[in-house]
């Protein structure tokens, strides 16, 4: 069987560019991973199925069995982000499989990789598009809709309209358990278990005003929308330092966009996390009411539209003590990054295993597992999921 070095090298070059990587969902260096996920599987006579929304499983046992324990991850990665935020968790669970049966092992329940799609919502807008259509978290219809900064849908670009739900989630599924690069540095050790995922969302801010000449408009006169785009950026995060939260206003859109040009337009996102949900929509509701009063002031108005809210999510108390008992009293910690794993949380029993990220790095060409680190990953979740079945 591969090594993880041998599979790690196999995936490294896809979609990697001169300033990290661009693995959007659906297009074509997702797509070259998702063939590599089928061939993976077929190496292992893991047959795969697709749920009809993209999400795509390989399974080893009875695809149509009960009680199936789930590992895995996604391919797709931010606008220039790093190679581990994600794809490890698929890897790891190819090599997790082949730990087993190297072993001798036979699960008394499938078990099945899964590769969700568009997690981090870097092409079509909304985060954990995949597991949400799983969960029933969205509409198909809607999610069908969702379209590109092309203006492709989700919907053309699957090439069908999803289906819907995987049939009897609630009953085929026993649990979930994903294994990621730890997003920050909290790890001392190779492994932890997650706790929670903090509250987060999204918020579209459209800032509009007057465009002019930016060498004949005097100062006086301006209705500037980057003026208000900016002191909503300095509020953000003030209030997010003085509540203990996040809050990020780094994507941004300017019309006409030239440099001898007033903007008329200026549209942002506003990405908030916080411990709980009351901290939460209090730093959202002081952001807004900030950003509307300097609005006024400016003379330019503002729409604030959201566009998606996971709320706080805690893991199984007892999955997650059991699986840290099992693999030697590692750390339980919580997370403020969202995952799919989340999503899934509301319906069947979720754990999250992290490795370690020595730099804390995340979503950037400079995130980082030691391959040593990764090793001891795979050792974990293979431990994990022979427990589990």
């Amino acid at each position: 069987m591969p090594t993880f070095r041998e599979l790690w090298d196999g995936i490294a070059p896809i979609g990697r560019g001169a300033n990290g990587y661009l693995r959007y969902a659906l297009t074509e260096p997702e797509l070259v991973l998702r063939d590599w996920f089928r061939n993976q599987a077929a190496r292992r006579d893991m047959p795969v199925t697709d749920d009809g929304n993209g999400n795509l499983f390989a399974w080893w046992g009875d695809p149509w069995a009960h009680d199936a324990v789930l590992t895995g991850s996604h391919f797709d990665s931010v606008p220039h982000g790093g190679a581990y935020d994600g794809p490890l968790g698929i890897v790891s669970g190819f090599l997790a499989v082949d730990r087993l049966r190297e072993q001798g092992y036979a699960p008394t329940k499938p078990i099945a990789i899964v590769a969700f799609v568009d997690e981090e919502g870097g092409r079509f807008g909304l985060p954990c598009l995949g597991s949400r259509l799983l969960t029933g978290a969205i509409e198909p219809e809607r999610a069908a809709a969702l379209r590109d900064v092309d203006g492709v849908t989700f919907g053309e670009a699957l090439g069908d309209l999803p289906a819907g739900l995987l049939p009897g989630l609630d009953r085929r599924i026993s649990a979930l358990v994903e294994l990621h690069i730890e997003q920050g540095r909290a790890l001392a050790v190779p492994v932890g278990v997650a706790s929670a995922i903090w509250p987060h969302g999204r918020w579209r801010f459209d800032f509009t005003g007057h465009g002019d000449h930016a060498g004949t408009t005097k100062m006086s006169d301006r209705r500037d929308p980057m003026l208000t785009y900016a002191y909503t950026v300095l509020a953000a995060n003030k209030e997010a330092r003085l509540a203990g939260a996040h809050a990020t206003m780094a994507r941004v859109e300017v019309e006409p966009n030239a440099t001898n040009a007033i903007p008329s337009v200026v549209r942002s996102w506003l990405d908030a996390r916080a411990e709980d949900n009351a901290t939460l929509s209090a730093v959202v509701d002081a952001v807004v009411k900030r950003a509307t009063e300097r609005a006024g002031r400016d003379g330019t108005e503002l729409t604030v539209t959201p566009e998606s809210q996971s709320p706080e999510v805690d893991f199984d108390t007892s999955l997650a003590d059991r699986l840290a008992d099992l693999l030697g009293g590692v750390p339980i910690l919580p997370t403020s990054a969202g995952h799919d794993a989340g999503v899934l949380s509301a319906h069947v029993p979720t754990a999250m295993l992290f490795v370690r990220n020595p730099t804390g790095i995340s979503h950037s060409p400079a995130e980082h597992a030691d391959e040593q680190d990764c090793l001891s990953g795979i050792d974990a979740l293979a431990k994990v999921l022979r427990d589990l079945t």
